[in-house]
């Protein structure tokens, strides 16, 4: 008898579980947001975290859609589109973009069309701290990315078919400056015309980790230096990544500026130089 009790109540209790009201998705991630980016172009002044709840376009081809003008500022676009594509491929318009800043988080974001996805530059390394994650690039014309400060973070981020197709130069997907960490990237389709070098991932000054990022298709020509991976650094780590080339003669795998720089675990294939001017510290497959 007092199992059947039990059993009776323990199902009452299911089903009014089973009533209640559940929270949608994506109204739970707008829990965090101090305010909405409605329209472009959008400048923002004040900390705190400021998201997308709609996709977003601008034709200007000489600006920045998105300005941050404040330190310790998150942009979360939830899964929406900022979108520069109206403008061509001669624009020179910036998605989201801030100077001299400190402690900026991008994510969840899907750029595209613009002549730099995300450009936070600084005259200082101090001002760094940024966080560029969990985005997807698509169509942007010379970068998908351009970061400088110390102890910032480029994680998981998807980035396609970037640089020029038709116009007098190249493109790079990740361009860091700094101790940057530049970790679980994929990079795929880098283009460039006869006169500018195309890299997938570069970094300069920088002492940080290059890990676990995939690169291919890079869209070099016999003539100009095409390079998937590129560290100018004294001191870096560049392990665990996958590379896939075209073997032209002129392509690198994985370049280093500097002997110091330490290459472990990377599988390259296809490509006319498979690491260069590296420390190589073993298990680095290279396949031509």
């Amino acid at each position: 008898m007092c199992r059947s009790a039990f059993s009776l109540a323990v199902g009452i209790l299911l089903l009014l579980l089973c009533a209640l009201p559940r929270p949608a998705g994506a109204a739970a991630s707008y829990d965090t947001c101090k305010g909405f980016i409605t329209s472009l172009p959008a400048i923002i002044d004040t900390a705190g975290t400021w998201c997308l709840n709609k996709d977003l376009s601008t034709a200007s081809s000489n600006g920045t859609a998105i300005a941050i003008n404040s330190d310790n500022v998150t942009i979360d676009c939830n899964g929406y589109k900022l979108g520069g594509l109206a403008a061509g491929e001669g624009t020179l318009e910036t998605g989201i973009g801030g100077y001299d800043r400190r402690n900026i988080t991008v994510r969840h974001c899907n750029i595209r069309g613009f002549s730099a996805g995300i450009s936070l530059n600084s005259s200082n390394l101090a001002n760094g701290g940024h966080r560029i994650e969990d985005n997807r690039f698509d169509g942007n014309t010379g970068y998908a990315i351009i970061i400088s400060g110390d102890g910032s973070l480029i994680r998981n981020n998807q980035v396609n078919d970037t640089g020029f197709v038709t116009l007098n130069g190249g493109g790079e997907a990740i361009y860091a400056y700094g101790w940057i960490d530049v970790i679980d990237n994929t990079v795929a389709g880098v283009h460039g015309t006869s006169t500018y070098e195309v890299r997938g991932i570069e970094t300069e000054y920088d002492n940080g980790s290059i890990v676990g990022n995939r690169v291919s298709g890079l869209a070099g020509n016999s003539s100009t230096y095409s390079t998937a991976i590129f560290a100018g650094s004294s001191h870096g780590t560049i392990r665990d990544n996958n590379v896939t080339g075209t073997n032209l003669g002129y392509n690198y795998g994985l370049y280093c500026s500097n002997n110091g720089a330490v290459a472990k675990d990377n599988v390259v294939n296809h490509v006319g130089t498979g690491i260069s001017n590296c420390s190589d510290a073993g298990g680095n497959d290279v396949a031509y």
